[in-house]
C-alpha cells in the first residue's frame, strides 16, 4: 500500500513567522522534509529538515520577533505548548525564570494516511496495544490513524493531553475521523481524564499518547480491567527499557524479586533470588518502532516478559515495508538457549553491533570503569555446537562465560537433550539421580569446584579445546577489521574496549594498531584467554 501524505496547511504555520524568516524557509524549498523551525532569543534562527539543519539568516532573533510569533499562536498551556486551530502544528515555548518566552520550537504537523497498515490486524483484533519508539519516529501518527480506522466501527475516545493527536482548538482535526476527543487541562491530570472517559462516555476503545507517569500507568490498568481496548504509547524503545523503568514497568506486568526453594533453584540452575513478573500485563501486544518501515512485535507480552526474566528471551515478530509498500512478516521464533540472560541480551538482540554490553569485572591491575564496555566476538574457525546441561550451576553465569569466550555452547533445560553435564563438587559427591542417569548414558560429566565465572570459563576452554586453537593467516583480515572497530569505538567516546582472546601474534598486531591510533593498550589474563584492552590515557 503506497502511503499518501497530507500536509496540514503549511501556510498557517508560516503566517505566524516574521516576514524575512518566512521567506528564508520558502527559499529552502523543501517543505516535504520540513520538521521544525527554531527561534531562540539572541541566536541565529534555524530550520530542521529530515536529513539536515539550515541557518535562515546571519542576524540573531530579537525580542520583538519572539513576541510577534507569541501573539499569533494559541494560548500556551501548562506544558508550554500551543497550536494553531484545526491544524496539527505545534509550537513549544522555552521560558526564563520570570516566565517570559525566550525560545520557540515550531513543529510541522502532518496527517499521514496509510501508515497503520503494517499493524492494522493487531489494532482491529480488539487487543490492547502498546507502542514504543524514540521521539519523532511516528508514534503519534500511528495513534491518529488507528483512532480514525477504529472509529468507523467502534466508539473511540482520544485522551489528547497535548493536542498532538487531534490538533489545537475545540474542533478535532479531520484526520481522527469519527473519534471523539477529550482534552486535558494540565498534563498532571491525564490519569483523571482517562478514568473520566471510561465512566462518562462509554467507549469501546481509548487512545492515549505518552503514558509517562505512575498514576497514568495505574489508570491504564484500571481501564483494561473494565474490558476497554487500549491503544497507547509510552516512553522507551524496547521491552527491555520498559522493564527497567520503575514507573512504567507495570504496563507489562512489573517486576519483583522472588526467593525460590533450594529444589526449585537447583532445577532452574539459578540463584535463590530471581526476578519474576508481578502481575498480568496491562497491554496484550507490544510494538517497538525501529524506524518508519520496520516494526518489532511482541504478540504475547506475558510470554515475552517471562522468557526475558528466565534468561531465554523470545525473538519478536519483525514486520517491514519495502519501497513498493509491500509488507513482509518474519515470524517470531524461540531464541536460542545459549543467549545471555535478560540484561545481557539487549544489544545483541537489537542488532546494534559491534558493541555488546557485557558487564565484566576489570582486572585488578587494569583500569576500572563504571561504564559498560563493548566487547567483540572472537574470530575463529567453525566449532561444533555442544549442548550443556547445568546441574546446580548458575545458568546465567555459564551463559556469560560462553559469551565472553565466544564458544557455541547451548544451555539446555533437560538433561536428556544434552551432550555434556556440568555440576558442582558437592552435588557430584551426593550422587544425585540426575548425575547417576547421565553416567549410565555415558554422558561426559564436568565437575566445578565453585559456582564462579572463572571456573566456568576454564571448563568451557577445556570442552572446546581453546588452548589448542591456532589463528591462520586468513583470520588476520578479520582481526584487523575487529581492531579497527574497537579503536573507532574508543575514539567515539567509549572509555575502554576489550578485544577477544588471541595468540601472541594477534596481540602484537592489536597493540601496534592501537599505538598507530595514538591510544593505549595492555594485555590482561592468562593463556589461553589473554586478551588486549584498548583505552585512552
Amino acid at each position: 500500500m503506497t502511503q499518501l501524505k497530507i500536509t496540514d496547511d503549511l501556510d498557517a504555520l508560516l503566517d505566524v513567522l516574521p516576514l524575512d524568516i518566512r521567506h528564508a524557509v520558502e527559499k529552502a524549498d523543501d517543505s516535504e522534509n520540513l520538521l521544525e523551525i527554531i527561534l531562540d532569543l539572541g541566536r541565529i534562527p534555524t530550520v530542521r529538515f529530515v536529513d539536515r539543519e539550515l541557518e535562515l539568516r546571519e542576524t540573531e532573533v530579537t525580542r520583538a520577533e519572539i513576541d510577534y510569533v507569541d501573539e499569533r499562536v494559541g494560548e500556551f498551556d501548562a506544558d508550554n505548548r500551543a497550536g494553531i486551530e484545526r491544524t496539527l502544528h505545534r509550537i513549544s515555548a522555552i521560558r526564563n525564570r520570570r516566565t517570559a518566552v525566550v525560545g520557540l520550537t515550531l513543529r510541522v504537523g502532518r496527517a499521514v494516511y496509510g501508515t497503520v497498515d503494517i499493524i492494522q490486524d493487531m489494532i482491529e483484533s480488539g487487543k490492547s496495544v502498546l507502542i514504543l519508539g524514540r521521539p519523532g519516529v511516528g508514534k503519534t501518527t500511528l495513534l491518529r490513524e488507528a483512532a480514525r480506522i477504529l472509529a468507523e466501527t467502534k466508539r473511540v475516545v482520544i485522551v489528547d493531553t497535548s493536542n498532538e493527536i487531534g490538533g489545537d482548538g475545540d474542533v478535532p482535526h479531520p484526520a481522527v475521523g469519527k473519534a471523539r476527543r477529550m482534552q486535558v487541562r494540565e498534563p498532571m491530570l491525564q490519569h483523571e481524564v482517562m478514568i473520566e472517559a471510561v465512566e462518562n462516555h462509554n467507549p469501546e476503545v481509548i487512545v492515549i499518547d505518552e503514558i509517562g507517569r505512575e498514576l497514568e500507568a495505574l489508570a491504564a490498568r484500571t481501564i483494561a480491567e473494565r474490558g476497554v481496548q487500549l491503544i497507547g504509547t509510552a516512553h522507551g524503545q524496547t521491552l527491555d527499557n520498559l522493564l527497567l523503568n520503575p514507573t512504567l514497568s507495570d504496563l507489562v506486568g512489573g517486576i519483583e524479586a522472588v526467593t525460590l526453594s533450594d529444589e526449585e533453584a537447583r532445577r532452574r540452575g539459578t540463584q535463590k533470588t530471581v526476578l519474576e513478573r508481578r502481575a498480568p500485563p496491562t497491554f496484550d501486544v507490544l510494538i517497538e518502532i525501529q524506524n518508519r518501515d520496520r516494526f518489532s512485535v511482541h504478540l504475547d507480552i506475558m510470554a515475552s516478559v517471562d522468557a526475558l526474566l528466565r534468561g531465554f528471551p523470545m525473538d519478536p515478530e519483525v514486520r517491514t515495508r519495502d519501497e513498493k509498500g509491500k509488507i513482509q512478516i518474519e515470524k517470531a521464533t524461540q531464541a536460542a538457549a545459549s543467549r545471555m540472560d535478560a540484561k545481557e541480551t539487549k544489544t545483541p538482540r537489537r542488532g546494534r553491533q559491534p558493541a555488546s554490553p557485557i558487564e565484566t569485572a576489570s582486572p585488578s591491575n587494569g583500569p576500572t570503569s563504571t561504564s559498560v564496555p563493548p566487547r567483540f566476538e572472537p574470530i575463529r574457525g567453525a566449532m561444533q555446537t555442544i549442548k550443556i546441561y547445568p546441574h546446580g550451576v548458575a545458568r546465567n553465569r555459564l551463559m556469560q562465560a560462553a559469551k565472553r569466550l565466544g564458544v557455541p555452547a547451548v544451555i539446555v533445560k533437560d538433561a536428556s537433550d544434552a551432550n555434556a553435564l556440568v555440576t558442582l563438587k558437592t552435588y557430584y559427591r551426593d550422587r544425585q539421580q540426575t548425575i547417576v542417569d547421565a553416567e549410565h548414558r555415558g554422558m561426559p560429566i564436568y565437575v566445578l569446584r565453585a559456582n564462579t565465572v572463572g571456573q566456568m570459563e576454564q571448563f568451557l576452554s577445556d570442552l572446546f579445546n581453546l588452548s589448542q586453537e591456532h589463528f591462520t593467516s586468513s583470520d588476520m583480515d578479520g582481526v584487523k577489521e575487529q581492531t579497527k572497530q574497537a579503536i573507532a569505538a574508543v575514539l567515539n567516546g567509549e572509555r575502554w574496549v576489550d578485544l577477544p582472546p588471541g595468540p601472541s601474534l594477534v596481540r602484537r598486531l592489536q597493540h601496534e594498531m592501537a599505538r598507530n591510533a595514538e591510544l593505549v593498550s595492555h594485555s590482561y589474563g592468562k593463556e589461553p584467554r589473554r586478551h588486549v584492552r584498548i583505552f585512552r590515557e
